[in-house]
């Protein structure tokens, strides 16, 4: 996996800001590099301009390696749990901790995934969805919709890869 491209990813949507501008001039799909005065939510956007349509699958399904697999099943097992949360049998105190486990999950995944360069873009758009997700609800825990977009992003996931652990037809978190 090109760690660069999807470090960068995460960098400016979880609003480590200060960094960002460096990495994001790594991006190597960019035109341009980024402004300096760039927001997270300006960078989002530009992920979203470049990610694959995630219900576009493709003909076969993409390989997937054990970081991934492992990464995505701890991420799923997080937006489950915040299933929890929506009911109101989890606090504010403890979605945040299943928030800050997906962002352990991400870093992992971009650590140790190693993915040729479409199906890299094509976890690179699940990653910045998850992005989006996590950015919502840190920003305001009572953003229950957030929640959603967290459920939407792993929707694409088996779609997209063939993980035997995640069939085609399971749900993405209940």
């Amino acid at each position: 996996m090109r760690t660069y491209v999807l470090s960068a990813a995460i960098v400016g949507l979880l609003g480590l800001g200060a960094i960002a501008p460096t990495i994001a001039q790594e991006h190597a799909h960019h035109a341009q590099p980024a402004p300096a005065a760039a927001t997270p939510a300006d960078h989002a956007h530009e992920h979203a301009q470049h990610a694959p349509d995630a219900a576009a699958a493709p003909a076969q399904r993409w390989a997937t390696d054990a970081p991934l697999r492992k990464g995505m099943a701890d991420i799923r097992g997080a937006v489950q749990a915040l299933g929890h949360y929506e009911m109101g049998h989890m606090g504010p105190e403890q979605a945040l901790e299943q928030v800050a486990t997906i962002e352990q999950s991400i870093g992992y995944l971009i650590a140790n995934c190693k993915l040729d360069p479409q199906a890299d873009a094509a976890l690179h758009g699940i990653i910045g969805q998850l992005g989006q997700g996590i950015a919502a609800l840190k920003a305001d825990p009572q953003d229950l919709a957030a929640i959603a977009t967290l459920r939407n992003a792993l929707q694409a996931y088996p779609r997209l890869f063939a993980d035997p652990d995640w069939p085609l037809d399971a749900p993405a978190a209940e």
